[in-house]
């Protein structure tokens, strides 16, 4: 007898979800959220998000002294906004569709320190965890300069204490790069779908990469249940941390500066449509939440996941969040968007934030290259596979039949014209230029079609 999921079996929940059948085949799909505005569990507020905005202020001088990069922002850790009108006019060829609206991509792949979204999060908790330390122990105050956290007085502080993270990739350099660059013993426990050149990255920056042969959750549960016998040792929670929501939601009030400083308008006659890739949801639905409260009903997020890992829509679906797995419906989770390997959805998110999310989709492993290409050859940006996904967003929505309900359910169909639609470019600022050259050959081999 096959294992029961959620206390049913698998034929009773393709009974009341027909769209497993597409789902457990590796097709393409969007799925339309039914808790969508609905209320939901209080476990993050607009105060928290205030917070970690506040603190990377303080936070700011010290980053720009210790990472030169930040510098021309004052320390402040941003990306910048890009229309790209040549890609909307390629997908539009390629698709025969047309894209009303503006396109426009945020492109956190240009993150300073680590170059993906996890920059927000990731980096946001290792600072938080790190001004605690220090005022804990009498050693710093929030009135104080914070660039005296660069000294080697501070530096042998924190090497007394441990930092420690599971991840596929990204959010490992996020905690790596600046736990170590604070003193801390940084640990980072690696899944096998994390790329060879982001652990070797962390080891000459000095953390400790320990590697498994088993997937992202795997490594996770490894690394939490090692940091749970060191009393000094913090472990940052992909799965379940309010810090690295608090963190990735600061992106919300930034984009709504980034966006009116562009000329763009979004109210309810201008809509704003952004597609986020996803893996254990931790990013995205931090991001989500920080742009809900930035616009409102005016913003409408999708999330964007492999067909061969869809974990938080699964998540959603069956409403058993961290309770379900990928494989529970067959699936392999295996895909070259290493930071989307994932198969079990953080539970943290779904509950925080699942009710903003108006739906999600999947995107076949053959696109992720086809659009990483067409960005790079139509608007000059790299990113890395995971990263394209949302550009599939704006494709789904205007011509699946689920996209098309929810644009009349929600009577935007006649303000698509003035809408904005943005697909968010997690990652890819730190990848090698060899590995660059060897992706674009792959999709070099492929071809954008609908």
């Amino acid at each position: 007898m096959k294992a029961l999921i959620g206390g049913r079996t698998i034929g009773e929940w393709e009974r009341e979800q027909p769209l497993l059948k597409d789902i457990e085949a590796y097709r393409e799909v969007m799925w339309l959220n039914p808790n969508y505005g609905k209320a939901a569990a209080d476990l993050v507020s607009g105060e928290d998000t205030a917070e970690a905005e506040a603190r990377l202020c303080r936070f700011a001088p010290y980053l720009a002294h210790v990472f030169p990069e930040t510098a021309p922002a004052g320390g402040i850790i941003e990306s910048p906004i890009y229309p790209a009108p040549e890609l909307k006019h390629l997908l539009e060829r390629a698709f025969s569709l047309t894209i009303p609206g503006t396109l426009m991509m945020k492109a956190d792949s240009e993150l300073p320190i680590s170059g993906s979204i996890k920059a927000r999060g990731g980096i946001y908790e290792v600072l938080k965890t790190a001004e605690q330390f220090a005022i804990r122990a009498g050693l710093l105050t929030e009135h104080d300069a914070y660039t005296c956290l660069a000294d080697a007085s501070f530096h042998r502080f924190f090497s007394r204490y441990s930092m420690a993270v599971g991840s596929t990739g990204n959010l490992g350099l996020s905690v790596g790069i600046v736990g170590a660059a604070l003193g801390f013993q940084t640990t980072v426990h690696m899944s096998a779908d994390a790329s060879p050149w982001k652990k070797a990255l962390l080891r000459q920056k000095g953390a400790k990469v320990k590697e498994y042969e088993a997937d992202y959750s795997v490594a996770v549960t490894e690394g939490r249940r090692q940091a749970e016998q060191n009393p000094n040792c913090h472990f940052i929670d992909d799965e379940n941390s309010k810090d690295l929501f608090a963190g990735y939601a600061t992106a919300g009030h930034r984009l709504k500066k980034q966006l009116a400083d562009a000329g763009l308008s979004v109210d309810k006659a201008h809509p704003l449509f952004v597609y986020l890739p996803c893996g254990v949801g931790g990013g995205p639905a931090g991001v989500a939440f920080g742009l809900k409260q930035a616009f409102g009903e005016s913003v409408h997020v999708f999330f964007v996941e492999p067909t061969h890992a869809p974990c938080f829509l699964l998540g959603l679906m069956t409403g058993l969040h961290n309770h379900v797995s990928v494989r529970d419906f067959g699936l392999d989770n295996r895909t070259a968007a290493d930071g989307l390997a994932v198969a079990r959805p953080s539970a943290f998110a779904g509950k925080a934030a699942g009710h903003l999310i108006s739906g999600c989709m999947t995107i076949a492993e053959d696109r992720l290259f086809q659009f990483l290409k067409a960005l790079k050859d139509t608007e000059n940006h790299w990113v890395e596979p995971s990263a394209a996904a949302g550009i599939y967003g704006p494709l789904m929505l205007l011509s699946d039949r689920c996209g098309k309900a929810y644009l009349r359910q929600h009577h935007l169909e006649g303000t698509l014209a003035s809408a904005t639609h943005l697909f968010w470019a997690t990652g890819g600022g730190m990848v090698p230029q060899k590995n660059r050259e060897a992706e674009y050959a792959l999709a070099s081999r492929l071809h954008v079609s609908d």
